[in-house]
């Protein structure tokens, strides 16, 4: 376990489950025609995954110049997913 965190790779693999879910959720909505759209699944995941981007860099001592770029990046893409859904649920 130790190693998981000190190397940073529970990030990569909250990352990698994070992926599946895209995919899954894309295809999902492609069979069946209902769930979210590719846009939808890009702004609700992409916030989330700047954070353990942000996660992982301080596991492993990035400079703390890292670390903020990454949780401002999670900070525009969360204003960019309320954008988004507010668009949507005004129609």
């Amino acid at each position: 376990m130790t190693e998981l965190f000190s190397t940073g790779l529970i990030a990569d693999i909250i990352l990698a489950f994070m992926a599946l879910e895209a995919i899954v959720l894309v295809l999902y909505q492609r069979k069946t025609g209902r769930g979210f759209t590719q846009l939808s699944v890009f702004w609700m995941l992409f916030p989330g995954a700047c954070l353990v981007l942000a996660i992982r860099a301080a596991l492993v001592g990035a400079a703390w110049g890292w670390i903020a770029l990454a949780v401002s990046f999670s900070l525009v893409a969360h204003l960019g997913y309320l954008r988004h859904r507010l668009r949507n649920n005004a129609k």
